[in-house]
């Protein structure tokens, strides 16, 4: 099939969905103005505090969170079992490889930046269960394998990055001799972030799909239930986006330089890790439809989970919430740019047999 296909399918998308990347830069711009112009703005959000996070943003965060773990089809998680290799790959990939890479680049890179250095890794320590279901579809990978990898990754993170990030920002570099700038994050105190931010919206996802599959039926729930409640989840990133802006213009406008080198890692980082997962599901012979898909969902980050808990963890005016806002900014543009790569290398790397029509017809005949 011609690159064509996924400008069609990108037409299909709303118009939410299409402009993405101008809708992110336009709320960094607004709450860049609000924050100049409005600085009564700043005040109020750290008066409604509640446990050191502003009740705006909390409820921006939990907005955002809900309708992307309301698509999930959890009934499906056992179904990714029946191809081990698939299975194992994203795991490692995902909850090794990843935080890892990230870990890595963001000492690299950052080493005098310690506030942003934790930002990053604590994005990659949050795994894709988002926007990956998009980036799928238009590459053309397989629907229902993205989808059992987004609820596998969505149960696997809530115990997970807890864990991780313990490991990553206090145990790791205290043995590797780092100096880690007198950070001392608990477990603990990371776990209450991801049980509030995840763990809350899993439940209401959980919840939503149980009760409306039973009341309705699951057309109902696809077909009118999904669309409605799916654009919230950028109604929330865009409102966060806008309040955390509004807290870091000064930080933002005054180090720019600052900003671009938190794009840097994040560059490396994406690019990387797709060219990695899409070699893998080659080399394991899982064909394109799912070498595509292991390669978006191992490319791809939570940042709602990322935002959400170095807002709770740090500040809403800490480097590391800085960190994580810039972090949708650089993601979407560049995975659209992968997944015309991705149809590139379709008809190079892969022979047509690994490209079934059940994985590889366009969005709108498998609904």
């Amino acid at each position: 099939m011609s690159i064509q296909a996924p400008r069609d399918a990108r037409l299909r998308l709303s118009v939410l969905d299409r402009w993405l990347p101008a809708w992110i830069g336009t709320a960094m711009v607004a709450g860049l103005v609000l924050g100049r112009f409005v600085p009564a703005l700043g005040d109020g959000l750290v008066r409604l505090e509640v446990g050191g996070i502003s009740l705006p943003i909390a409820l921006g965060l939990l907005v955002m969170m809900y309708p992307v773990l309301a698509k999930v089809r959890y009934d499906r998680v056992a179904a990714v079992t029946g191809d081990r290799r698939l299975l194992v790959s994203s795991l490692a990939l995902n909850w090794l490889v990843g935080p890892a890479l990230m870990f890595a680049l963001a000492w690299l890179l950052l080493p005098d930046l310690p506030e942003y250095r934790t930002g990053l890794i604590v994005v990659g320590l949050a795994r894709c269960i988002a926007m990956v279901v998009i980036w799928n579809d238009l590459a053309c990978g397989d629907r229902e394998a993205a989808a059992v990898l987004v609820a596998v990754n969505s149960v696997f993170q809530v115990v997970a990055f807890s864990l991780l990030g313990w490991f990553y920002l206090t145990v790791l570099p205290g043995r590797l001799g780092l100096d880690s700038a007198g950070l001392d994050v608990s477990v603990g105190q990371i776990a209450v972030n991801v049980a509030v931010f995840l763990g809350i919206p899993l439940l209401a996802g959980f919840a939503s799909r149980w009760i409306g599959e039973r009341a309705h039926g699951r057309d109902w729930y696809e077909e009118r239930f999904v669309p409605r409640v799916g654009p919230w989840a950028l109604y929330g990133l865009l409102f966060t986006i806008v309040l955390l802006f509004a807290l870091q213009g000064e930080a933002v406008t005054s180090r720019p330089l600052d900003v671009a080198r938190i794009a840097l890692p994040l560059l490396v980082y994406f690019g990387v890790m797709w060219a990695v997962g899409l070699a893998a599901g080659r080399g394991l012979g899982l064909g394109y439809a799912r070498s595509t898909t292991l390669a978006f969902t191992a490319a791809g980050n939570n940042f709602e989970l990322a935002i959400a808990v170095a807002i709770g963890t740090f500040g809403a005016t800490s480097g590391q919430a800085l960190a994580g806002v810039v972090g949708p900014l650089i993601e979407v543009p560049v995975l659209v740019a992968l997944v015309y790569v991705s149809l590139w290398a379709r008809d190079r790397w892969f022979p047509p047999s690994s490209t079934s029509p059940s994985t590889a017809e366009p969005q709108e005949a498998r609904s």
